[in-house]
């Protein structure tokens, strides 16, 4: 067989309107799933470089709100309340901040859990499609041949190419991604602590 037929280029052309479409859907899906792959690599790096830093190094600039946001819950005096409880009403505070921020450096993070369950069923879609062309073709020609049966089938093995060279990436970076994202959570819920222990205490921060 010609390797040309089965590069994807070769394997859209042969295939059928339906097929088309399937592929340039799932194409498509590949292409928004690499830049969020992309986007979440950097963000990630970013809020690690942050986590890691020095409240007070330019890289750590990143958490301010977070330790702002528990500065200005100790400028609160609550009165009677204890220092384990002033400890513990900053750290909420600051734990609230925390929250939005590793909200928005995950983005669109959940796009890839979407792109990873979808594009399968998209691909089975165009392969139940090939499939039903090979049969139509059979009951056009009259005839089970190779010749018949073959471009059908090719249609539907690529469908089924396409939806998994789409799900795999996307379900892979989307696990990885998200384990990266909960240790930096874990890393900053302690740099969180310690800071709060820092204001009750009224030391400067480190």
């Amino acid at each position: 067989m010609d390797a040309i037929t089965l590069s994807p280029l070769g394997l859209f052309l042969a295939a059928g309107p339906v097929g088309r479409g399937v592929m340039i859907l799932l194409g498509l899906a590949s292409l928004w799933c690499w830049v969020l792959i992309v986007e979440g690599l950097f963000a990630a790096a970013r809020l690690r470089r942050a986590v890691s830093a020095p409240a007070d190094a330019a890289v750590g600039a990143l958490l301010a709100p977070v330790f702002e946001a528990g500065h200005r819950a100790g400028a609160v005096m609550v009165p009677g309340e204890s220092v384990g409880e002033r400890r513990q009403r900053l750290a909420e505070a600051m734990g609230r901040a925390a929250r939005l921020l590793l909200a928005e450096a995950e983005g669109r993070l959940p796009d890839l859990a979407v792109i990873a369950s979808v594009s399968p069923f998209i691909g089975l879609f165009g392969t139940v499609w090939g499939i039903m062309a090979s049969f139509a073709g059979i009951a056009t020609a009259q005839d089970t041949s190779l010749a018949v049966v073959a471009p059908g089938i090719a249609e539907a093995l690529a469908a089924t190419a396409y939806g998994l060279a789409t799900a795999i990436p996307a379900s892979v970076a989307y696990s990885r991604l998200g384990a990266s994202f909960a240790r930096m959570a874990s890393a900053l819920a302690d740099r969180i602590d310690e800071h709060a222990v820092t204001l009750v205490a009224g030391k400067a921060v480190r």
